[in-house]
């Protein structure tokens, strides 16, 4: 029997759908950016056969950019390969109400070889999976949660479209940071992405204004780690699709506009063994006391942050994120609650965890959790010390090292990692490398509202 309100069991789903209050399955998977992809299944027909037998697509899908255009260059799908199937198996443990659609369940599903049935390795939700084989296999159980920020606008997705996306109206018109009446004016929309959340098995905490005109933030409850993604890809499509059918529109970019706070995804971790907190300890870390998985764990996490960077920032407005004074982190630090650090420990005893403040609101779930994983992993296993812990202002501390300010200059360093290519596999640094690198080279070749604005007359 399903516990959250909104999560179904098969049996569940076959009684709402003979009682006529679900006809329609979203069968979906996330693609390189983190946007869903997939089919929508009659009801009966899902109960009946897609739920043991899955169903199939376009192996493109995870070569496509953001237009759906077929990339050339990939050696997992291509032209020459014909572009064939792959199988979406449904994972069942994912399958709840769509509550913000009519009549409709969704369900995620792994991503598998239409031949061998392993999970394609490529797959985002596959490379997390792999990752959380390697805690498995380590005694660990991980334990997740990710709060992300976004920009609400009177507009509509049609006509800030038509707009070009410029001189577009926030859902607000002054910074709104913790700010009851301003936050109440957009509520509508807020108050039914808290319900519709919480009624497809999603359990929100609190939603909040944020330092921006028209910026929000709404947390939804920790879980494991595999789960905390799930809940995160499904957070960012029900939040639009509200914002769709209420003639709005809403963003995750990471910096919208040069003048305005970016959008985060602050991201904690900890790791659980046996039923208790891993990270718990007698040791003396600086001001924290705390175990020497701990110490290891955030000690891994920072010494690999610049090669796992495009996972946290996988776009070129990532970047422009980075700005010092911005609540947005500039160099790589840790520090105890202190929100100019890029690394801040939080909580104590069984709530003791470390938060990333690194990625943008436009990461992947699945990647930038897994890359989180993988590098706190490393760190236990080559007992990797963290540097000293800073107290201050981060931002002024120019002896510290910088993130990567640039997604070419942090695709570099990804290819050439050895940690990458041994905890990801080599196809997988491929992959990734060749998507990052397409993005960047189709900016590359973009002309720019700012460059005619700058040149059109006066050069």
């Amino acid at each position: 029997m399903a516990t959250l309100q909104g999560m179904l069991s098969l049996d569940e789903l076959d009684a709402q759908v003979r009682a006529g209050a679900i006809d329609t399955v979203l069968v979906m998977f996330t693609d390189h950016y983190g946007r869903f992809m997939g089919k929508r299944f009659d009801a009966e027909f899902f109960v009946a056969d897609a739920a043991r037998q899955g169903t199939h697509a376009c192996n493109y899908l995870l070569t496509v950019d953001m237009e759906m255009e077929p990339v050339p260059g990939y050696r997992f799908a291509n032209w020459e390969r014909g572009y064939g199937d792959f199988h979406l198996v449904p994972d069942l443990s994912t399958l709840r109400v769509a509550s913000w659609l009519d009549r409709s369940a969704l369900v995620l599903c792994d991503v598998m070889d239409e031949g061998t049935h392993a999970l394609i390795p490529v797959a985002p939700r596959s490379i997390l999976r792999r990752q959380i084989e390697r805690a498995a296999a380590a005694g660990y159980e991980v334990k997740a949660a990710s709060e992300l920020e976004y920009y609400l606008f009177s507009n509509s997705y049609h006509d800030a479209d038509r707009k070009r996306f410029t001189d577009l109206e926030p859902a607000g018109w002054y910074i709104e940071d913790y700010h009851m009446l301003q936050g109440s004016r957009a509520d509508a929309f807020h108050g039914a992405a808290r319900r519709h959340l919480k009624a497809s098995g999603i359990p929100v905490e609190n939603s909040k204004g944020e330092w921006g005109r028209g910026q929000h933030e709404l947390n939804v409850q920790y879980a494991d780690i595999l789960t905390m993604a799930d809940r995160h890809a499904i957070y960012k499509q029900c939040l639009k699709e509200i914002a769709d059918q209420m003639g709005l529109s809403v963003t995750f970019m990471a910096k919208f506009a040069p003048d305005v706070a970016g959008s985060s995804s602050h991201i904690h971790l900890s790791l659980w063994r046996g039923g208790e907190n891993a990270f718990v300890g007698d040791e003396q870390i600086g001001p924290i006391q705390a175990s020497p998985d701990f110490r290891w764990f955030l000690g891994g996490w920072l010494h690999f942050l610049p090669e796992m960077m495009v996972f946290n920032a996988p776009t070129i407005n990532s970047y422009k994120r980075y700005q010092a004074g911005s609540w947005a982190p500039t160099r790589i630090a840790w520090s105890r609650d202190n929100r100019t650090a890029g690394f801040r420990i939080v909580g104590h005893g069984k709530s003791l965890r470390i938060e990333s403040r690194v990625p943008g609101a436009d990461c992947n779930p699945y990647l930038v959790l897994a890359a989180a994983l993988a590098a706190g992993l490393e760190g236990i296993e080559q007992r990797i010390e963290p540097p000293a812990i800073f107290e201050g202002d981060v931002y002024a501390a120019q002896h510290l090292p910088r993130v990567p300010m640039s997604l070419r200059d942090a695709t570099d360093l990804f290819e050439r990692s050895d940690f990458a290519g041994r905890v990801f596999g080599a196809d997988v640094v491929e992959h990734y490398t060749h998507f990052y690198r397409t993005e960047q080279a189709m900016f590359d070749n973009a002309v720019t509202d700012w460059e005619r604005r700058r040149y059109f007359e006066r050069i």
